[in-house]
Formats: C-alpha cells, sequence, structure tokens
C-alpha cells in the first residue's frame, strides 16, 4: 500500500513528537520507506514546506526523491475532477473557500492519491458540514480515496524506533 503525506503531518511531526533533534530516526524511517515504495509525498507539498526556511525545508530539500510529479497526464485530469466537484459546491461554501483550496497542494495531493491508488495521510479530519474550507477527507470522500492519520500509517506499516540495547 501507497501512502502519499500531506505538509500538516510533517510540520506537526517536526514541532511536536518526531523533532528532527529528538527523533531522527522517523526522518531515516520516510527516507526508507520512499525506497520501498511505500511512503511518498508531491512536488507541491515540498514547494510549501521549502516555503518555510526551517530544518524541515532543508530536509525536504535534501530528500526531493520523495516528493513525486503531478504533471502526468492522468493526475491533471484527476486534478480536473477535483476542481470541478470543489467548484460544484461553491454557493453552499465560504466566499473564496474554493479558490483557497485549489491554490494548495491538497487537490494535487488527492489527484496524485486517485492516480496511485494511494492512501492520503493527513491530520485533518472529516467534518461533513463544514463550510468553511474544503477538508482533504471530505474531498477524499466524494472522490473514493482512503485517508488516514500518521500514527495509523505509522502503525500499518509496522515502524518501530527502537533504541539499541
Amino acid at each position: 500500500m501507497k501512502y502519499l503525506i500531506d505538509s500538516n503531518t510533517l510540520i506537526e511531526a517536526k514541532n511536536r513528537y518526531y523533532s528532527m533533534v529528538v527523533c531522527p530516526a522517523y526522518w531515516q524511517w520516510l527516507i526508507r520507506k520512499n525506497a520501498t515504495d511505500e511512503v511518498a509525498s508531491i512536488t507541491t507539498v515540498s514547494k510549501e514546506l521549502r516555503d518555510g526556511r526551517d530544518e524541515l525545508a532543508e530536509w525536504v530539500t535534501a530528500n526531493s526523491d520523495i516528493f513525486l510529479n503531478v504533471d502526468d497526464r492522468e493526475t491533471q485530469t484527476h486534478f480536473g475532477e477535483i476542481a470541478n466537484l470543489v467548484a460544484g459546491q461553491a454557493a453552499s461554501m465560504k466566499a473564496g473557500a474554493v479558490e483557497d483550496f485549489l491554490a494548495g497542494a491538497d487537490p494535487w495531493l488527492i489527484a496524485k492519491a486517485m492516480t496511485m491508488g494511494a492512501v492520503v495521510v493527513t491530520h485533518k479530519a472529516f467534518h461533513a458540514d463544514v463550510k468553511r474550507k474544503f477538508l482533504i477527507p471530505n474531498v477524499c470522500k466524494h472522490v473514493g480515496v482512503s485517508w488516514t492519520n500518521t500514527f495509523s500509517m505509522l502503525d500499518t506499516l509496522e515502524a518501530r524506533f527502537v533504541l539499541p540495547a
């Protein structure tokens, strides 16, 4: 199973529970799982993270192979489907919600997941009645893409960050 990681999961990991100094094994694990085609992200997420100009931006730049291109025809087609879906819901959303959603990495992440049959990894939660912005899980549900959070992914892939005895 392939997992595609949202920027918020990497930002939260860096800022909270998998600090790059405290838990470098997490970051090494991501690189190793990418090498076995189990974990990746996309170039639009990479761009968002590089704009942070911090140690995460440096890690992203040094590990650019983890970030897949979204310029293939199938991903572009799926992005168009997602754009049409959210545009069709514009009247029930806060003004500017469509533009905000389409300007970020989220629709591209979902489109790439559709192309690959991947699971999107995000800390955003499904909220059926949200009207202020489009959420990854809500859009995923509409297009038939699975989503999960970092901890479920780590559990499924049997991650173990154990110090040697």
